[in-house]
């Protein structure tokens, strides 16, 4: 069986605060404003985390949380709380990934994993985590699988945050799933299934 390091997730979706908390928030008291950080920092730090890597985690998020507290008196509770936040954090996390330093890098990322796919395998028997594995993907293949085997995003949602068709979704999730499958099966005797990974995305957060 893999070594994955396997954690619960906590989904910003999952994030809620009580009534009365939530209108001292809207209304800027500072203690509020702290607890609905508190309740959405680390949820957020992971979407962060596997959308943009660890390097831009902090900055976007930090990004996220002001649009977040500048925005909090005229949000309406039409949507929940915590999915109006994490809307708000995937909008700060895409326009890092457009961004032209972003896009060179990503297409460097790429040339260098086809290298790394042909090259020597790694050493027998190493322990591959989960997190790293996921680290390895390219930005927009990882921000895909994450949205939709974690966050539970739809391909046409997918589709619209990137200003791209539901079959860009579809086929960034089945190469990620496909590369995630493969660096599995050298763990577990090329026994992998879809769902063995996607299960293995749901639980996995960064350390």
């Amino acid at each position: 069986m893999a070594r994955w390091r396997i954690l619960i997730t906590v989904k910003l979706t999952d994030v809620d605060l009580p009534a009365p908390l939530l209108t001292r928030a809207r209304e800027g008291d500072p203690l509020a404003l702290e607890a609905f950080y508190r309740a959405c920092a680390r949820p957020a730090c992971t979407l962060a985390r596997r959308i943009v890597g660890p390097a831009a985690a902090d900055d976007v998020v930090q990004d996220a949380f002001l649009d977040a507290f500048r925005g909090l008196p005229a949000y309406d509770a039409r949507a929940p709380l915590g999915a109006w936040f994490r809307a708000i954090v995937l909008r700060r996390c895409l326009m890092h990934l457009r961004s032209p330093w972003r896009r060179a890098r990503e297409r460097l990322d790429d040339w260098l994993d086809t290298l790394e796919a042909r090259g020597p395998a790694g050493a027998a028997g190493e322990a591959l985590d989960l997190g790293r594995a996921l680290d390895r993907l390219p930005a927009t293949t990882r921000a895909v699988v994450w949205l939709y085997d974690v966050e539970g995003c739809t391909h046409e949602e997918i589709a619209a945050a990137f200003g791209r068709t539901p079959s860009f979704s579809k086929s960034q999730l089945a190469r990620g799933r496909a590369r995630l499958r493969g660096w599995l099966d050298a763990e577990t005797d090329g026994g992998a299934t879809t769902e063995e990974v996607k299960g293995a995305c749901e639980r996995a957060t960064p350390n």
